[in-house]
């Protein structure tokens, strides 16, 4: 008579058929359009940004690795993933020296320092967008037009500027090639502090000045659907941090219409729905708990319009998603999921 054996293991049971590396990849995949579009819009220089941040930070963390005695980590492709996110949070023309320094500082100190990827506490490459906001303020915020007619044949001037020089002349340039009626700002900074209102459709089809990535909104949401249909990224954060900046917006537009623009204003300039499509669903970053998401998104979309509105600069979503970032755990620990089986209202 043959004994019956019985196997008793630890969690988890079940294993889904998704790795680190496929997720990521698809991640890659959901960011290529935008890219592509950015390059399409602004030309040559934005392909060497991007070429530049993503390659940087891949080396960044394989070098890292390689002194550090460990097996390199760069195929699990989220040094790409942050160097992609990076480059496309830059403006067009900015300087290829400082963005190599900014790559270097997301993977560095933002990612491997506390541990490599799943033990990071920021989203990585909003860690290297703040450095670079810090440390070359006027360059992060010197926009040029796109669609130039010269664009693919040519650089924006400033991204050649090499270390401790002068950049060129942007308002120079925009003259040479003819671009009339820009004035170099965001509609954002135009509306905060000139009090001027820019019609949002335009700009949801990307019809304004602003960051490499952000602009094509239409192609933002478009990418991010394929991300939640591959159940690649939690669509709560992503719904409730959008839902908490438009009502956050609609508060401050029935106070005062005419300083406060209108919510749909608000969701379609800046880097809104940029990050809360691609930043703010960082899942190293963000809560893990349900409830906790819809508390995260809610609290990275009020900070953000908050910020916007009361604070000094015009754009918030950088620092609002940090803050998220930071309170994360905090978040996780406040919204504890109910057991199975319990009543509700047991914890």
């Amino acid at each position: 008579m043959s004994a019956t054996i019985l196997e008793v293991r630890s969690s988890p049971h079940l294993h889904g058929s998704l790795s680190v590396d496929r997720i990521m990849r698809h991640v890659v995949y959901s960011l290529l359009p935008i890219a592509a579009y950015s390059v399409w819009h602004f030309g040559s220089s934005v392909a060497a940004l991007l070429t530049l941040t993503t390659a940087s930070c891949v080396f960044a963390e394989h070098a890292a690795c390689r002194l550090s005695r460990k097996s390199t980590t760069v195929n699990d492709y989220s040094a790409a993933i942050t160097g992609l996110l990076l480059g496309l949070t830059l403006p067009p023309g900015f300087p290829l020296w400082m963005a190599l320094v900014g790559s270097l500082i997301a993977i560095l100190p933002g990612k491997l320092l506390f541990g490599g990827l799943g033990t990071n506490v920021f989203n990585p490459a909003l860690v290297g967008r703040a450095f670079l906001q810090a440390a070359f303020p006027v360059a992060i915020t010197t926009y040029t037009p796109g669609l130039i007619a010269s664009r693919f044949t040519g650089f924006i001037p400033t991204t050649w500027t090499m270390p401790l020089m002068k950049p060129p002349s942007i308002a120079a340039w925009i003259a040479q090639v003819r671009v009339d009626g820009f004035t170099g700002a965001t509609p954002l900074v135009l509306n905060k502090f000139d009090h001027l209102y820019s019609d949002p459709w335009p700009m949801f089809w990307g019809q304004r000045a602003g960051s490499s990535g952000e602009i094509p909104g239409f192609l933002i949401l478009l990418c991010g659907a394929y991300l939640v249909v591959r159940r690649i990224m939690d669509w709560r954060i992503t719904v409730s941090m959008l839902a908490g900046a438009m009502a956050t917006a609609e508060a401050f537009h029935l106070v005062d219409p005419a300083i406060y623009p209108d919510p749909l204003f608000m969701l379609f300039t800046g880097g809104l729905l940029f990050g809360a499509v691609f930043m703010a669903t960082d899942p190293v970053a963000s809560p893990v708990t349900p409830r906790g998401m819809w508390l995260y998104g809610l609290l990275m979309g009020v900070l953000t319009i908050l910020i916007r509105n009361l604070g000094g600069l015009a754009e918030g979503v950088m620092y609002a998603i940090l803050l998220g970032n930071a309170l994360s755990p905090l978040i996780d620990k406040l919204t504890p999921p109910r057991p199975y089986g319990a009543r509700r209202g047991a914890i």
